[in-house]
């Protein structure tokens, strides 16, 4: 079908556990920037089995709004899964995704929608951190361990608003961790990647979802599997069918 033909054009994902005081914000941010984006634009919000009163406010919203869906999940399974089920259920030739605590705006997807036709994925990178000494030096080091593993040449691989076009995103396998290594799954697949600085904000309601353990094992832990995996990751492409 050609982009001509699609009901929308851009996607956007976002990933959601326990953030009920943040949802009103956050449903009146993507309204906002759905009446101004430069592609017909859909929403897709992946509940990843909230214990609070996310998943009715989530169910009530979409509801009374055409342009967003959800998906519920029946228990907690971790960011990365619930991006690659936001993938499986795109439909647009672009897809994007932001987190539910609006530490990055949605607007400044128009920043990397720029570059899309040229590059598989196009990642933000935040330039003013606002948070604590400790979240930015987490970051900071997990940054440069990827790095290390990955060779993917990313300063800010953690930035919560990346875009990926869909064939590439959906050909990305499901493994723990998966938010961490998009561009190096992009970059396996012969893609080619870009970051773009964008604007960062101080996070207004609800609390961080990440402690030591996912801020520096887990993702040490990640970085070993993804090597295991480029040495066994199979690509092809079809030259005929018949």
């Amino acid at each position: 079908m050609s982009a001509s033909n699609l009901k929308y054009q851009f996607t956007i994902i976002v990933p959601v556990f326990n953030e009920e005081d943040g949802l009103d914000r956050l449903f009146q941010k993507l309204s906002d920037y759905l009446k101004i984006a430069s592609r017909k634009t859909n929403v897709i919000l992946v509940d990843d089995g909230s214990t609070d009163k996310s998943r009715s406010i989530i169910k009530e919203y979409c509801q009374k709004s055409e342009d967003f869906e959800y998906i519920l999940f029946k228990k907690n399974s971790g960011k990365g899964a619930a991006l690659k089920a936001g993938f499986e259920a795109t439909s647009s030739p672009v897809l994007g995704y932001i987190d539910a605590d609006l530490q990055t705006y949605p607007e400044d997807f128009e920043l990397l929608l720029e570059h899309i036709d040229e590059y598989a994925l196009v990642t933000g990178r935040r330039v003013t951190r606002q948070d604590s000494w400790v979240k930015r030096f987490s970051s900071k080091f997990g940054n440069s361990v990827r790095r290390a593993f990955t060779k993917d040449n990313m300063n800010d691989t953690g930035c919560p608003l990346k875009i990926i076009r869909t064939d590439y995103a959906k050909k990305i396998p499901l493994f723990a961790g998966l938010q961490r290594f998009l561009p190096a799954m992009i970059l396996l697949q012969d893609g080619k990647i870009k970051e773009i600085p964008i604007n960062h904000y101080p996070r207004i309601d609800g609390e961080s979802k990440y402690g030591f353990n996912n801020r520096f094992i887990g993702p040490l832990l990640d970085c070993f599997a993804y090597v295991w995996m480029k040495k066994t990751y199979i690509k092809y492409e079809i030259a005929d069918k018949g």
